[in-house]
């Protein structure tokens, strides 16, 4: 796990199964109000960590890839908070995000979770998690971590310590 400068960090994933496992650490440590974006191409795996970010989270309902109706909403049965997650795969214009709502679902008890953020950049608030997926080869995913504010900083060094036992 390469860090890349104080705030980002690099894992590289082994398997499908790896990455959602990644996720689900990260799901047990969402309060509320956190935005995560998740960047890649297709193929490389952001579906596959959100269903395990899901799972972490404690959501009642499966996680599948949003692409059809672009916004889930699940539930958490022990404090009924929000985890919406949001595909902006098949939008042609942030103006289509916008009327979504999208910027509607950003609230202090509520996670969002969006796969293809870049497609509504001015639409997102500044303060998130940027997650980047990359294709390494045909089973390897490297995802760089990338905090934009205090809170996501805090979420992302929870992580370190989660996974790898690192106190900094």
């Amino acid at each position: 796990m390469p860090i890349l400068d104080s705030t980002t960090v690099e894992f590289l994933s082994g398997s499908p199964a790896q990455t959602a496992r990644i996720g689900e650490r990260l799901g047990k440590l969402l309060k509320g109000g956190e935005v995560i974006c998740l960047e890649g191409q297709l193929g490389a795996g952001k579906t596959c960590f959100a269903q395990g970010l899901g799972r972490g989270w404690g959501a009642t309902d499966d996680l599948t890839s949003p692409t059809f109706t672009l916004i889930h909403e699940l539930r958490r049965e022990a404090d009924r908070k929000h985890l919406y997650h949001v595909d902006l795969y098949r939008l042609e214009s942030e103006r289509e995000a916008w009327m979504l709502g999208l910027s509607d679902l950003m609230d202090s008890t509520s996670t969002v979770l969006i796969e293809w953020p870049e497609r509504a950049l001015s639409l997102l608030p500044t303060d998130r998690l940027w997650i980047t997926l990359e294709l390494v080869d045909d089973t390897r995913r490297r995802l760089t971590f990338k905090p934009t504010d205090a809170q996501h900083q805090a979420l992302l060094t929870a992580l370190k310590r989660e996974v790898f036992g690192i106190r900094s």
